[in-house]
């Protein structure tokens, strides 16, 4: 599962961290966005892994160090798993692009019945910004990692349609998600309360197909779209994937 969790710190309620734990029990691995740079955010994190672990399953996590972008745009990712399905082996912010890319992605390896794949957990800078100016540089990481076995995922604030990802798809990296808003809007309208289509994961063809995929409309569990609103303006998305042919 990826979820960017707006502003996910101190300003997350006991209330609202069940909640997300409820969300997300069902899941392996969840890559979070925005976790908030200051030490509220860790905080919050291992909160939510506290509450998944009174949940049935042992859940281990790591948060990265605050990206490396300014200060008002700082923030940082987190991992969360079941420790009894993979086996995390390393997590790094990539540092070969802290100059272009505002919030640096962060890799993390895990170990799957002795195949090992590497998420790569991206929030990209807002639409206004440009996201595809920083989109651009991820056809870069296929060869700078050659020996590992990519996903992107996560908030690119941009749908996989616009052109900056061909030459990732050219690569073979597809998006999991084709038409599928994923970021709230600030009011329903006439029912469709899903605004612009900027989550999404990217698989390589021949080394993972997806078994069921999905997005979960968490705001329809809450009376009021603007207590909705207060958990996140995203909403999760998840793919169950199958490992065709992977490096070791």
């Amino acid at each position: 599962m990826s979820w960017n969790i707006e502003n996910l710190g101190a300003s997350k309620s006991d209330s609202a961290i069940q909640f997300m734990a409820t969300v997300l029990k069902d899941f392996d691995i969840v890559a979070i966005q925005e976790v908030v740079a200051n030490e509220s955010g860790p905080k919050a994190v291992a909160a939510l892994v506290d509450e998944l672990n009174r949940k049935g399953a042992n859940w281990n996590y790591v948060v990265s160090k605050p990206t490396e972008g300014t200060a008002y745009k700082t923030e940082r990712y987190a991992f969360l798993w079941k420790s009894n399905k993979v086996t995390q082996l390393k997590a790094w912010l990539d540092n070969h692009y802290v100059e272009e890319i505002q919030r640096e992605p962060y890799f993390c390896t895990f170990q799957y019945q002795k195949k090992t794949f590497t998420l790569v957990n991206f929030h990209a800078k807002t639409k206004k910004q440009q996201p595809e100016t920083e989109i651009k540089y991820f056809k870069f990481f296929p060869e700078l990692y050659p020996q590992l076995n990519l996903v992107f995922l996560g908030d690119f604030n941009c749908p996989q349609q616009h052109t900056v990802f061909n030459p990732l798809k050219q690569k073979g990296y597809l998006p999991v998600f084709t038409g599928q808003k994923t970021s709230l809007r600030q009011k329903c309208i006439e029912g469709d309360c899903l605004a612009s289509e900027y989550d999404n994961i990217f698989i390589q063809k021949g080394t993972f197909s997806v078994v069921s995929k999905n997005v979960i409309l968490f705001f329809n569990t809450f009376s009021s779209f603007h207590q909705a609103r207060t958990i996140s303006d995203h909403v999760p998305i998840w793919v169950e994937l199958s490992v065709q042919k992977v490096k070791k």
